[in-house]
């Protein structure tokens, strides 16, 4: 696949002055503080909320507007032993978020049953599946989960049938909203809700929060059972792999709930770890992301996504380890799907080298699986830095995936395009649509233009955003174990990007094909880097002595129980001449 541009180096914004401050005020290194500077934050308030939020900082459930409508219809159901229909996206978001509702609402004494769409088949009306459960289990309230929020007209088919309907959903919102008993999102015109960043588990976990609430001032005996940090494990698990962003609430949600997966007592996601080679102890949120979210997502790409939901609330160990088997096997199924439809795809723009030519990447096919596209659209906009719409055709509807630059926002473009669309959803960074087969064209068309208008060449060159500069003798094993502070790592709170200059004492070795081991030097100080899939730039830097301007994060490398410290190396420059 030809190569993008060479990345432009963003540098960090100099502030001696808060810089000091912060360094004097929380005790902490020097390039600590500028990581935080680097990241925006401009306040001792700012800093010290970020570094020290714990569970009581949580914001209250009840500033969302509906809540208290959601609230006592879900506790009127439960008293009455109403069945209760949970209804969740087909993706880790939510799956977690109905197993999280339902293991809820079945502690506190309700009657529930779950359904999942499975979504590889060209689905109009998604809540079709839905409105056929509830009439089946004869429910009388319905409650979404990470979806609904763009669903007003099949919703009225719904409460036509005489079902009470409860949106919980983080998706943007178009024109018209659902009418139903209460709807809870957190980018709602009218949301007083300070955290807009909520994921769908996050949302379920609030309606969770607030019925506990309730329950307790009404001093039912159910709420002396519960203990909502018991359901952190399924938040941390479904806001890291909708890519939540790590700042504020959510990042609160996932440092707890990261502890509660490390120790979780769900028999099927200790199985999930077993087939994953992980250790519970040890995990991070790139285990999760990388490991145990495609897993779990491959059910919702390529077999049925209700096994997720039975996956995370399974009490019996040999069923757990049935059905952890059984995603491996999805999993590895979805790679090999995935991989032909990303060298097709890989194929294309090489053999079409003006693709890139243009400021947005279009592309369709009748040969590539609706539940991959996804996965393919984020690598190729990530690599090649363009709103990039990637579609699946079959039978006649294209089911597209969109990703996006922050310098483009998608929601703007699709609702000045709705007309060409049979349905969209999502938000400004990641969404979702169908189309018309026949429309593919114009809308190709008016994608190319749009990005054409609004974006410039610097625009679509990748940035790569520095944090601060570093020299070798501050790389120590207790500079390293301060970074803890501000994890956990993730969306919008990746691990820090540090740099430097050195100079490369030997010319890089090249590992296993694609990767690059450096040998650096500064001083007296001599460390070894490793950069991913840097093998190609080899050729630019086969000299000894050669003076480099590196960016890199550092990390622990433990080889035959010897840890020593390693330069993850993301980007370098050779350095211009003195």
């Amino acid at each position: 696949m030809p190569a993008p541009a060479k990345s432009i180096w963003v540098y960090p914004p100099k502030d001696p002055a808060l810089l000091q401050a912060i360094t004097t005020e929380f005790n902490i290194h020097p390039v600590i503080a500028q990581i935080l500077i680097s990241r925006g934050y401009k306040t001792m308030e700012e800093v010290h909320e970020f570094l020290y939020a714990k569970l009581p900082h949580l914001h209250a459930p009840d500033l969302f507007p509906d809540m208290d409508l959601a609230v006592e219809r879900v506790i009127r159901a439960v008293k009455q032993k109403e069945p209760i229909l949970i209804y969740g996206d087909n993706d880790v978001d939510g799956m977690t978020a109905a197993a999280l509702l339902t293991d809820f609402l079945r502690a506190v004494g309700g009657k529930v049953v779950v359904e999942i769409p499975k979504r590889t088949t060209m689905m109009r009306s998604w809540l079709e599946a839905a409105l056929q459960r509830a009439l089946k289990d004869q429910c009388k309230l319905l409650i979404t989960v990470d979806c609904g929020i763009t669903a007003a007209q099949e919703i009225e088919e719904v409460a036509r049938a005489g079902i009470d309907v409860i949106v919980t959903d983080h998706h943007e919102p178009t024109e018209r909203l659902p009418h139903c008993i209460a709807t809870l999102n957190p980018k709602l015109i009218n949301s007083t809700y300070p955290n807009r960043e909520l994921t769908g588990v996050g949302v379920a976990f609030k309606l969770a929060h607030a019925v506990t609430n309730a329950l307790i001032e009404a001093e039912e005996p159910s709420a002396a059972q519960i203990d909502l940090k018991e359901y952190l494990d399924l938040v941390a698990l479904g806001t890291i792999a909708d890519m939540g962003a790590l700042k504020g609430e959510n990042r609160i949600l996932v440092r707890y709930g990261l502890k509660e997966l490390r120790k979780t007592k769900r028999v099927g996601l200790a199985k999930l770890f077993e087939v994953s080679e992980m250790h519970g102890g040890e995990l991070s949120p790139s285990d999760v992301a990388s490991k145990l979210a495609p897993r779990l997502n491959s059910l919702g790409r390529v077999a049925d996504p209700l096994k997720g939901v039975a996956l995370l609330l399974v009490r019996d160990g040999v069923e757990a380890q049935r059905l952890a088997e059984e995603l491996d096997l999805h999993n590895l199924e979805r790679q090999r799907i995935e991989r032909i439809a990303s060298d097709e795809v890989e194929e294309t723009i090489l053999q079409h080298p003006e693709i890139l030519q243009d400021k947005a990447i279009v592309l369709s096919s009748e040969n590539w699986h609706p539940g991959i596209i996804a996965i393919i659209c984020a690598r190729i906009a990530k690599q090649y830095n363009r709103p990039t719409l990637i579609i699946s055709v079959d039978q006649g509807i294209g089911k597209g995936s969109m990703r996006t630059i922050p310098e483009f926002p998608l929601l703007p473009f699709l609702k000045n395009n709705k007309e060409l669309l049979l349905n969209f959803g999502g938000h400004d960074y990641a969404a979702g649509l169908l189309v018309a087969e026949e429309n593919i064209p114009l809308l190709k068309q008016r994608l190319l233009e749009a990005a054409e208008s609004a974006l410039n060449e610097q625009d679509v060159v990748t940035k790569l955003y520095l944090d601060a500069k570093i020299h070798f003798p501050e790389l120590t094993f207790d500079f390293l174990e301060s970074l803890h502070l501000l994890e956990p790592f993730g969306n919008e709170n990746p691990p820090p990007l540090l740099y430097c200059e050195a100079t490369q004492v030997w010319p890089p070795k090249v590992i296993g094909k694609y990767h690059l081991k450096f040998f650096l030097e500064q001083g007296d100080r001599m460390l070894e880097g490793i950069g991913f899939g840097l093998a190609k730039q080899r050729e630019q830097i086969r000299r000894k002595n050669l003076p480099l301007d590196i960016a890199f994060t550092p990390q622990i490398n433990l080889f035959l129980n010897k840890a020593s410290i390693q330069l993850q190396i993301k980007d370098f420059q050779i350095s211009p001449s003195p």
